[in-house]
């Protein structure tokens, strides 16, 4: 899985956002606000990734348990899924 072309990750007045470009702007009237570990998981879905790949990598970027990291990863997949930003 990986984001959906038509989305940019830019840093505005010191919060992360998300933007929609080109199509996407047309059909996606909002603007996403991301904290850190979302950003991290963000640039990960830049190319094509697993469930176990973003767990992996979130567990050697920040100190936390294997069953916290799954929940978080699933719950920002689910967030995406939702809101239809996964390709």
């Amino acid at each position: 899985m990986k984001v959906k072309n038509g989305f940019v990750l830019r840093e505005v007045v010191g919060e992360i956002v998300v933007l929609p470009t080109g199509e996407a702007a047309a059909s996606f009237n909002s603007l996403i606000t991301l904290n850190e570990t979302g950003k991290f998981l963000w640039e990960k879905l830049a190319v094509d990734v697993s469930e176990d790949e973003l767990v992996s990598a979130l567990l050697q970027e920040y100190e936390v348990s294997e069953e916290i990291a799954r929940q978080d990863v699933r719950n920002f997949i689910n967030i995406m899924r939702e809101n239809d930003l996964l390709a």
